[in-house]
């Protein structure tokens, strides 16, 4: 995978647009989660210290397309920003005609969702983009699986298109856990359908040494090998799928599991054995057998990916295995990859973030990246680069 870098390029008195991924929990006014607004800090620095004048790109949320709404600005965020640099981060709300800006000044531009051709990766936006800038950078992985103007267009058109820093690392660590992976390489895969993650299924199944299915995932995996679910969340006409899956590759199933009669805060949680599921039950998490079975295999890994917990983790009763899970991950001598909402939302949680080798900003794209899919936004740094 070839594509220029910003840390190879010469950004002094240039004008350099970065897309980043700002779009950022916000409550009352108030950014309540910062954690991609200090991911990108290292990348404004840069630009700003090597005597660049950034411009810096996000979108936030879902608005109406080229409808500006305030509950979607970005003012929150440039006056967060501005907290976090050091220096002041003006918004811009009116920018595509033109932003005023000299070297050593950094400026954030109004949601680009506010821009009418932004998700349809209009021509006429691109170009207007770019020529605001010398330098584009793409820096927001978690968007590149869209060809939006913002990510994919701009990149056609901008003089320079190259990726930033942490879309770089990104690349760099998914590449190191699929493309060439110290074996053996274990994918644990959670979620609540087959059908949604199938062709993700499909892919590592026929990479990966172990394949390890938690949450309505696992489930329909029990369900296809003839065992009781109960009421639990399975998709009965993805069996085949599962059963087809279970034979091209190595996919332990739960030895014992945690079952419900509800799933709430006060529901009683019991452990059976996965051969006793009762009719009126749900399967809410794997159990402590299966829990160990499957940290054994972990800490034998040699690279490990892993989106998707193991049950329903946001209730501490049900979430045991999924704690457990993590901690083999973060105990594991392998590389290991961690991405997705819930995925990160556990380590989080469970305080074992910073001790994954990698944990990935993209949701959508993490899983496009997974299934061997074609990420827009890269593949046009890549012809660029040509």
């Amino acid at each position: 995978m070839q594509y220029l870098k910003m840390s190879d390029q010469d950004l002094a008195g240039k004008r350099v647009m970065i897309r980043l991924d700002l779009n950022v929990p916000i409550t009352d006014g108030q950014v309540v989660s910062d954690a991609r607004i200090r991911a990108a800090l290292p990348t404004v620095q840069q630009a700003h210290d090597a005597g660049a004048a950034v411009i810096l790109l996000s979108h936030l949320g879902r608005p109406t397309e080229g409808k500006p709404e305030p509950d979607y600005s970005l003012a929150p965020v440039a006056e967060h920003l501005s907290t976090l640099l050091g220096l002041e981060v003006p918004l811009f709300e009116t920018w595509l005609d033109g932003i005023d800006i000299s070297p050593g000044q950094v400026v954030l531009c109004e949601n680009v969702r506010f821009n009418r051709g932004e998700t349809t990766d209009s021509e006429e936006l691109a170009r207007r983009m770019a020529a605001l800038c010398d330098v584009f950078v793409m820096d927001a992985f978690g968007t590149a699986h869209r060809a939006h103007a913002s990510t994919h267009g701009v990149a056609r058109f901008a003089a320079i298109a190259c990726a930033g820093p942490l879309l770089s690392s990104e690349l760099e660590a998914l590449g190191q856990a699929l493309a060439d992976p110290t074996r053996p390489l274990v994918a644990i895969v959670g979620g609540a359908k087959v059908s949604t993650k199938l062709t993700v299924l499909e892919a590592l199944a026929e990479r990966v040494d172990r394949l390890i299915v938690g949450g309505g995932i696992a489930n329909t995996f029990i369900a296809a090998a003839g065992y009781p679910v109960g009421r639990s969340l399975y998709e009965p006409d993805m069996l085949g799928v599962a059963r087809d899956l279970a034979e091209s590759t190595d996919v332990p199933l739960p030895q014992d599991v945690v079952v419900a009669e509800e799933i709430s805060a006060d529901a009683a949680a019991t452990i059976r054995p996965v051969t006793e599921v009762r009719d009126q039950e749900r399967i809410v998490d794997i159990g402590p057998a299966t829990a160990a079975l499957y940290s054994q295999a972990l800490a034998a890994a040699g690279t490990i990916v892993w989106n998707g917990p193991m049950g329903v983790f946001e209730y501490d009763h049900f979430g045991a295995g999924t704690r457990r899970i993590a901690e083999a991950v973060a105990n594991s001598p392998a590389f290991s990859i961690a991405g997705g909402g819930d995925t990160l939302a556990a380590l989080e949680k469970y305080r074992l973030a910073d001790r994954m080798s990698y944990v990935s900003t993209g949701g959508g794209a993490f899983l496009e990246f997974l299934k061997g899919g074609t990420l827009p936004a890269i593949a046009v740094l890549e012809s660029r680069a040509a």
